[in-house]
């Protein structure tokens, strides 16, 4: 299929690219999406949370008072789980949550994720663009120029461009990513994607 492809300013270009129906037009695996999304989420955990157990907690060296005589319950320290201060029973330890996935699985969700923006018309290719500097005010004038603003929109570049990541990395509902680092969760968390037209050829290249 061909898609029109924009300038920075909203106007088309007048030329057309052509999306690879193996990768844009492609019958979504809703199951293979759920397991990439549910990995990508779980990769993102850093898994640094821990509770001091009651062999952890300071204090506690001494019995409180003699096992018999004063009518009350049994207690061999002040820090037993069940007192105020005490340690805690069965806490978090720290852990890896990292989950991998098969090369093929991965590949089929960030085809099934992009051919669902392609299906509902929630996919735009707009001219290779750069800044020379980074500007958040040009940024947020091409969102105005492509009728973006207040939307969430990935814009996917073609490369590690610096100056337009850190052009639009302070505006909310914009996150911008490399070609190359384009996963399903990314592309189905937001409203719209932006991709500039050497990226396609790098995902055409990736996933074909």
């Amino acid at each position: 299929m061909k898609v029109d492809v924009y300038k920075i300013d909203g106007t088309k270009t007048g030329d057309q690219i052509e999306l690879n129906d193996s990768v844009f037009g492609a019958e979504p695996n809703d199951h293979v999406i759920y397991l990439s999304v549910k990995a990508y989420l779980a990769n993102q955990r850093q898994g640094t949370h821990k509770a001091k157990e009651r062999n952890e907690v300071r204090g506690g060296g001494k019995k409180p008072w003699r096992q018999k005589g004063r009518g009350v319950a049994r207690a061999g320290t002040t820090r037993s789980p069940l007192w105020v201060g005490g340690g805690r029973i069965f806490g978090p330890k720290p852990r890896n949550y990292r989950q991998k996935l098969n090369k093929k699985v991965n590949v089929l969700a960030r085809i099934s994720a992009l051919s669902y923006k392609t299906k509902s018309e929630q996919l735009m290719v707009v001219d290779d663009f750069n800044f020379d500097a980074p500007k958040t005010k040009e940024f947020v004038k091409m969102l105005d120029a492509l009728k973006l603003n207040g939307k969430k929109a990935l814009f996917v570049t073609n490369g590690n461009l610096d100056n337009v990541y850190k052009s639009g990395r302070n505006i909310e509902k914009v996150r911008i990513i490399d070609a190359k680092n384009v996963n399903a969760y990314e592309v189905l968390n937001n409203q719209i994607v932006v991709m500039q037209k050497g990226a396609v050829e790098t995902i055409h290249g990736m996933l074909n």
